[in-house]
């Protein structure tokens, strides 16, 4: 497979001129000598990018939601064992004294 002369962020640059509205697909693909096939392939690679990024962000936010009820109900537990210990000492504290 060839190599292609223009970089990843050149090829976003020449789609997202034309997304912009600044030049038609024609003026773009005389402009750097590509042919409209490449230019949709490169607009359809970065549209699947994009919602392949999407996609992952919403799992992300979906982790963390749950990561953060998961630590919420820990601390909660966390909380009531240590009141229980607290009360259990005063309680074989109070024992002791009677003894």
């Amino acid at each position: 497979m060839r190599k292609s002369r223009f970089n990843e962020s050149q090829r976003q640059a020449i789609v997202s001129s034309h997304l912009k509205g600044g030049k038609t697909v024609e003026q773009l693909c005389e402009e750097h000598q590509i042919s409209p096939a490449t230019f949709y392939k490169w607009k359809n690679e970065l549209d699947d990018m994009q919602h392949e990024e999407k996609r992952r962000l919403r799992e992300l936010e979906a982790e963390n939601l749950r990561l953060k009820k998961m630590y919420a109900e820990l601390q909660l537990k966390h909380e009531v064992v240590s009141e229980a210990l607290q009360i259990a000492k005063k309680f074989a504290a109070h024992n002791k004294k009677k003894a």
